[in-house]
């Protein structure tokens, strides 16, 4: 009679070697939580400097590190790998698939991530410090005069190799998607967020080449003296930014997309209800993607483009509102009428929905070029920024992970503190970033480590809502903790959804099916 065989001892030679994708997700995620602590660490030290005029804590040379660096981590380290260990963990089990399409090579891309991590760290240490010429890099700003130690040298290869993690990532994601299915699962059939995946998969193929060569004529400018952006030299500052915002407006939507998938399938959960209007939140998706690839020089009106060209990125941003207003109405639409359970998963999803509509409609406004001209560069746009980033994609990862820890740890989290976590979290959020708008609109420019006293009173608020939205952020790390020791058996299936993943025990098993499922009927 065969035994059965003793469970596999997880230490760091497994993680390292694993081609498990479930293993490999949850990597992921524990880096992606790192490296949103060491940026909000980077953001603490931001606003403390800032809480009044004057210089704090900070010289003005380590403040432009500190905003280059809290950027840089905040996107390459910790939203985008977010996402791709959510995608990672769960896209193969909600298609019906036992793994991913390149289990090795699904290894390799996370393990690029790391040394990267360390590089743009480790920077901060040699002569002349970490990046200070912001996560964008324009020149002047990036060359050897202003940036003269190897600090900037490593940012850039740090960047170039979590970019090559996001393109091997991605044709892992898109390969594994388009072929791996379960019999009977069309293309729509598939659950939003698979769809959301293959969207986000196909913009990083098609975007990151483009930075990699923006960086690569940045470096070498700095090291063999071309002139690819130096004026001196036949070269153009303005061409850079027209190469780097090429790949950086589609990387809103990486960061933005996945969150739409994960929103879709939590408030149809919790609903009771299919999503309402399936095939045009696919085309919405698509759309936002499509239009997203062709609107990169709304960031540049002040450079002095022509007047024409103006108004053409000017109308095909704006066109941008309407795809993105069929998801709202799509989303309150399943709610209306629906038996909904406000679970801490659900929270997340509607706290989503409201905040990320006012980021939008401070899109809309910075997509006129008039109103550009007047508020660019200035704390307005942080506002903006932060109304995305942090309300939509920071969002849209509290709610998947809480929507799946219980799947992923086969344990309930505390709902109570859940719920005070994502309360805590949606104040203290407003405070910080809500009075950043008015800053804007008095004139307050960015990256500046002083300031006018004129605006020491809203940065004060500022500085408060800061302190508070970092500290609540630890009652997180509580709940994944208890969660993983001490929460209640979760069961299969504790929320009632319908996709497949809710089909297997909790966790998963190691292939994830006994046997590969049949899908005969509509998901939605």
């Amino acid at each position: 009679m065969a035994t059965a065989a003793a469970p596999v001892k997880k230490n760091f030679m497994y993680y390292f070697t694993t081609v498990n994708h479930k293993d490999i997700g949850v990597m992921y995620l524990w880096a992606a939580l790192l490296a949103f602590f060491m940026g909000g660490l980077m953001a603490l030290g931001i606003r403390l400097e800032l809480a009044e005029p004057g210089q704090q804590f900070v010289d003005p040379g380590f403040f432009n590190q500190l905003t280059a660096m809290h950027a840089s981590f905040m996107i390459f380290f910790a939203i985008i790998p977010a996402f791709i260990g959510l995608a990672n963990y769960f896209l193969p089990i909600m298609i019906g698939s036992p793994d991913m399409a390149f289990p090795r090579l699904n290894n390799w891309t996370f393990w690029i991530v790391p040394p990267a991590m360390l590089l743009m760290t480790f920077s901060f240490m040699v002569p002349g410090g970490a990046n200070a010429a912001g996560w964008t890099a324009y020149p002047p700003l990036t060359n050897s005069f202003y940036s003269p130690g190897a600090g900037m040298d490593m940012w850039i290869l740090g960047v170039h190799l979590v970019g090559a993690s996001s393109i091997l990532g991605a044709i892992n994601l898109i390969v594994t998607t388009l072929n791996m299915r379960a019999p009977g699962m069309g293309l729509f059939k598939m659950p939003l967020f698979v769809w959301a995946i293959l969207i986000t998969a196909w913009l990083q193929l098609m975007a990151t080449p483009v930075l990699a060569g923006a960086i690569t004529m940045l470096l070498t400018d700095r090291n063999f003296d071309t002139a690819f952006f130096n004026p001196a030299g036949g070269g153009d500052p303005v061409l850079f930014q027209h190469i780097f915002w090429f790949y950086s407006h589609p990387a809103v939507y990486i960061m933005i997309l996945p969150a739409f998938g994960i929103i879709s399938e939590i408030v149809s959960t919790f609903s009771r209800k299919p999503l309402f209007g399936y095939i045009s939140m696919v085309g919405a998706v698509v759309a936002i993607a499509v239009l997203g690839q062709v609107v990169w020089a709304h960031h540049m009106f002040s450079v002095g483009m022509s007047l024409t060209a103006q108004t053409i990125f000017m109308g095909m941003t704006m066109v941008i509102a309407v795809p993105t207003g069929i998801k709202i109405f799509n989303w309150l639409a399943t709610m209306w009428g629906g038996s909904i359970e406000f679970k801490t998963p659900m929270l997340w999803a509607v706290g989503f929905i409201f905040l990320f509509t006012v980021g939008g409609l401070s899109g809309v406004m910075l997509a006129s070029a008039p109103v550009d001209y007047m508020v660019h560069d200035t704390y307005f746009v942080v506002a903006h920024i932060h109304y995305v980033f942090v309300s939509g994609s920071y969002f849209g990862i509290m709610a998947g992970l809480h929507y799946w820890l219980p799947k992923m740890t086969g344990r309930m989290f505390s709902e109570r503190l859940g719920q005070i976590h994502f309360w805590l979290t949606f104040i203290f959020m407003n405070i910080t970033f809500f009075p950043m708008h008015f800053l804007g609109l008095m004139g307050m420019p960015r990256r500046i480590a002083d300031y006018n006293p004129v605006y020491a009173d809203i940065n004060m608020i500022s500085t408060i809502g800061s302190m508070g939205f970092g500290l609540v952020q630890i009652l997180l790390i509580i709940n994944v903790v208890y969660c993983i020791y001490k929460g209640k058996k979760a069961g299969d299936n504790p929320w009632g959804g319908k996709s497949l993943e809710w089909t297997v025990s909790s966790p998963p098993p190691e292939h994830n099916f006994e046997k590969i499922p049949v899908v005969k009927a509509e998901k939605h």
